[in-house]
C-alpha cells in the first residue's frame, strides 16, 4: 500500500477572531490525484498554503511527503513543485529562459526541452514572456511547477483563463505526471475539471471539510435517484404510460420520470413506444446529479455567512 503524500488532523489556522480553518482532517496517499473544493473564503487556499510551507498554522498536524512544512527546509522543497495562480513571470525574459533559470533551482531538473514540450509552449520558447497571452503566462506557471520533476505538485486554479483546447492539453500533462507515481493536490472552480482528473474530490465549506469521496460518489451520488426525461410527440402524444417505478412529471410534451431504476424505465418505455410505432423516443436522456449539483447541495446545507475580510 502507498504511504501518504500528505496528512492532516484537526488543522486549524485562526486570525484573531476568525478561524479560517476548523479542524481539517486530511490523508491523501502517494500517487493520488485530490481536488480540494470550495466557495471563496471556504478556508482552502489558507489549507493549501500551510501544506506549502508558506503559512504557519494555528493548531494540529500536518505532514507533507513525511516532513512537518512548518520546518521543511531546501531539501524538502525540493521534492514539491507549485503552481500559483500566478507567478509573476520575468517579462523580459523569454520562456526557454525563464524555464532554464528555474530549473537550476533544483538538484535534479527534467529537460529544459522535455518541460516547454509537455506544456504546449514550443513555438513560444523564443517569446519574451510580456509579449504572451494570459493562457500562455498560465503555461508557464505549470511549466515552472514541473521542472523540478517534483514528488507532489500544488496546482492553484492552473488552467484559469484557458480555452477550451488548451484546458483539455494541459489535462493530459496532469495524467502524464501522475502515471509517473506522482501526486496532485489540485484547486479549481471548474468541476469538470475536478471529475476528469481527481482519484478523490474533498469539499471545504467554513474552514470545514464536510465530504470526501470520488466525485462519482461524493454525496451520495451513485445512489442519487436518476431522472428519465423524453418527449411525447407524434403517436405518443397524450397516450396513457405504462407502469414505471418511478414519479412521474408530465408537462406536456416533456415527461420526466424521477426513479431508482432507469434501466428498468427505460427498458419499459421502449417497449410501450415500439406498441405505438416508434421506434426512437424523442429526446430520451438518463440523468443523475452533477458533481456540481452535488457540489452546490453541500455548500447549501454547510454554508455559514461570510465573516468580514474572511480568508480562502
Amino acid at each position: 500500500m502507498a504511504g501518504l503524500a500528505i496528512e492532516t488532523e484537526q488543522l486549524r489556522k485562526r486570525y484573531g477572531h476568525l478561524e479560517a480553518v476548523r479542524g481539517v482532517d486530511l490523508a491523501i496517499p502517494q500517487g493520488e490525484v485530490f481536488a480540494l473544493l470550495g466557495p471563496n473564503g471556504a478556508g482552502k487556499t489558507t489549507t493549501v498554503e500551510i501544506l506549502e510551507g508558506y503559512r504557519q498554522r494555528s493548531d494540529g498536524r500536518a505532514a507533507v511527503l513525511g516532513t512537518d512544512p512548518a520546518t521543511g527546509g531546501g531539501s524538502w522543497r525540493a521534492r514539491i513543485g507549485i503552481v500559483l495562480q500566478s507567478t509573476g513571470v520575468f517579462d523580459a525574459l523569454t520562456v526557454e529562459e525563464v524555464v532554464r533559470h528555474f530549473a537550476t533551482f533544483y538538484p535534479k531538473p527534467l529537460p529544459v526541452d522535455h518541460v516547454i514540450n509537455i506544456t504546449g509552449l514550443e513555438e513560444k520558447r523564443k517569446a519574451r514572456c510580456k509579449n504572451l497571452s494570459g493562457g500562455q503566462k498560465r503555461r508557464v506557471d505549470l511549466a515552472l511547477g514541473l521542472i523540478g520533476d517534483p514528488e507532489l505538485i500544488f496546482l492553484d486554479e492552473p488552467t484559469t483563463g484557458f480555452d477550451p483546447a488548451a484546458r483539455r492539453q494541459s489535462w493530459e500533462v496532469v495524467r502524464e505526471f501522475t502515471r509517473l507515481g506522482k501526486t496532485v493536490l489540485l484547486t479549481t472552480h471548474y468541476m469538470d475539471e475536478a471529475e476528469y482528473l481527481a482519484d478523490r474530490v474533498g469539499v471545504i465549506v467554513a474552514g470545514r471539510m464536510v465530504e470526501v469521496g470520488p466525485p462519482r460518489e461524493l454525496g451520495g451520488r451513485a445512489r442519487a435517484m436518476a431522472h428519465v426525461t423524453f418527449r411525447a410527440e407524434g403517436a405518443i402524444a397524450g397516450r396513457a404510460l405504462p407502469a414505471l417505478a418511478g414519479t412521474v412529471e408530465a408537462g406536456p410534451p416533456l415527461v420526466r420520470i424521477a426513479t431508482g431504476e432507469p434501466t428498468a424505465v427505460v427498458a419499459a418505455l421502449a417497449a410501450w413506444a415500439r406498441e405505438a410505432g416508434i421506434a426512437e423516443l424523442p429526446e430520451l436522456a438518463v440523468t443523475r446529479p452533477s458533481l456540481e449539483d452535488i457540489y452546490l447541495r453541500l455548500i447549501e446545507e454547510h454554508g455559514e455567512p461570510a465573516a468580514a475580510g474572511g480568508a480562502s
